[in-house]
């Protein structure tokens, strides 16, 4: 049954992904930006010769239908075209960029986790005491500020004016960089034994990881807090407690089974949002990924790397609410019989 549970949802995700490159084929298609402009330039849009030879280099020449059905069998086949910026294949431009958002996105993602669940449980177990006050004002602050704002003040407290955390980037500026296997820096500097790059890696990632993992971080806390305090209402938990289970059983064995279904939810959600891109927080660490790619590749009109992007971030959505739905018919029966 759990078989049959993931195909169906593995088989959903065919006309999804095409539904989307369809709609995004359309916006793009219906932007009023010439890409001639970018492709040829300003001043050799009075040739007609250059023009004509650009179009049909780009396929801007065929009719729409002809250019999705070689926009969707181009996808298909990994190939998104050349970069009108960088002069390079997209997709290989993608994976240049795409490994420095999954590390801050992991780290990130694990930093929300270790701390968020516990504290959830926690303020929810202790509801209305000063700690649940506590930790609800604090996680409500921290999900309020903008992470680019609070990447601005730590880089000025922390880096200009204590001088105790590094400055942006994902590597020290004198030190090279260990042999790229992976792109993860943290990971490939342990591959290549180059434990210097290790410490510069895991340190020029603690301050980027603190402002996305802490706006993550908040969401954890406020779902986890929340859900506690209703399932610690319920009538099985009063039922446990009858059955002289200690506090730590009735919470851990019972009630927590119950909070993870919300939890893997907004866990998802948050995780999927962080491999997208977060544009802002990349920029102010001048960090290499996805967000800053997407956000030059728009400013220059580079449509092939920006439809490429958008449609990766689309399919990034797609893959983790396909494992969230997975795992809900792991944790819960009743989802897949439903």
């Amino acid at each position: 049954m759990l078989g049959r549970y993931i195909l169906q949802r593995l088989l959903l995700t065919i006309p999804m992904m095409l539904g989307i490159s369809l709609v995004l084929f359309l916006i793009y298609n219906l932007v009023q930006v010439d890409p001639l402009v970018m492709i040829v330039g300003e001043r050799a849009l009075d040739k007609p010769e250059i023009v004509a030879a650009a179009k049909a280099k780009w396929g801007l020449d065929r009719p729409i239908w002809e250019q999705y059905i070689s926009y969707v069998g181009n996808m298909a086949r990994g190939d998104f075209g050349n970069s009108f910026l960088t002069k390079r294949a997209v997709s290989a431009d993608l994976i240049t960029y795409l490994p420095a958002t999954v590390e801050l996105s992991i780290s990130s993602l694990m930093f929300a986790i270790v701390l968020g669940i516990p504290l959830g449980i926690l303020a929810g177990v202790k509801f209305r005491s000063v700690f649940d006050r506590v930790v609800w004002f604090v996680s409500l602050i921290n999900a309020s500020l903008p992470p680019f704002w609070t990447g601005l003040i730590f880089l000025t407290i922390f880096y200009f004016n204590l001088g105790i955390a590094p400055g942006p980037g994902r590597l020290d500026p004198r030190m090279t960089d260990p042999a790229r296997v992976t792109g993860l820096l943290t990971v490939d500097s342990v591959l290549s034994g180059n434990w210097a790059a290790l410490a510069s890696a895991l340190h020029h990632l603690v301050l980027p990881t603190l402002i996305l993992g802490g706006f993550t971080l908040a969401l954890v806390v406020r779902v986890t807090r929340a859900a506690i305090i209703e399932e610690m209402r319920r009538d099985y938990v009063r039922t446990a407690r009858g059955k002289g289970l200690s506090e730590r059983n009735v919470i851990v064995r019972h009630a927590l089974r119950n909070v993870l279904i919300p939890l893997v939810t907004i866990l998802g959600l948050a995780f999927a949002g962080l491999l997208s891109g977060a544009v802002m927080t990349e920029t102010v660490f001048d960090w290499p990924g996805l967000g800053q790619y997407l956000v030059k590749a728009a400013v220059n009109l580079d449509y092939p790397a920006i439809q490429a992007g958008t449609l990766l971030i689309a399919f990034i959505y797609v893959l983790i609410n396909l494992f969230v739905d997975i795992l809900y018919g792991v944790l819960d029966p009743r989802v897949r019989y439903e």
